[in-house]
């Protein structure tokens, strides 16, 4: 189960609103070991694409090296998909590469007539997607 903040749920559904038509994209780092998700680090979709993203090679590599001088992991990496629902295509499970991770998904398409997007969290280790349930707190 993901559990994370009212803050940092609000943060990514702005950020793939604000992005929209393109995809959005980022991580949500947290102290190394916990899958406690606190410090919202939106990226910069390099591709500039309403259909697919990818990570800045040089703001991947300056994150990661944030993330050792602060001994963070990415808890999250999360998009969007601005036409589809937010489940992950065969492209975002060929690059899921981090396997402690939960990979976010919003959809800003309204494509199950239950609002104006999808919020949903799934891991995916060896190209195995499952999906899990998403626990919004005010506070940790």
């Amino acid at each position: 189960m993901l559990t994370l903040t009212q803050a940092l749920y609000d943060q990514i559904v702005e950020h793939a609103r604000k992005d929209h038509p393109d995809e959005a994209c980022g991580v949500v780092a947290g102290p190394a070991g916990t899958d406690r998700p606190e410090r919202f680090v939106p990226m910069l979709n390099a591709a500039r694409s309403p259909t697919f993203y990818e990570f800045d090679s040089k703001d991947l590599l300056k994150l990661y090296r944030e993330l050792d001088d602060r001994d963070e992991e990415p808890v999250i990496v999360y998009h969007s998909h601005t036409a589809t629902e937010a489940y992950p295509s065969r492209t975002d499970v060929t690059y899921a590469n981090e396997p402690g991770a939960h990979y976010v998904l919003v959809s800003t398409a309204d494509t199950d007539g239950l609002g104006e997007f999808q919020f949903r969290s799934y891991r995916i280790v060896d190209g195995v997607i499952t999906e899990e349930e998403v626990q919004v707190v005010a506070a940790y």
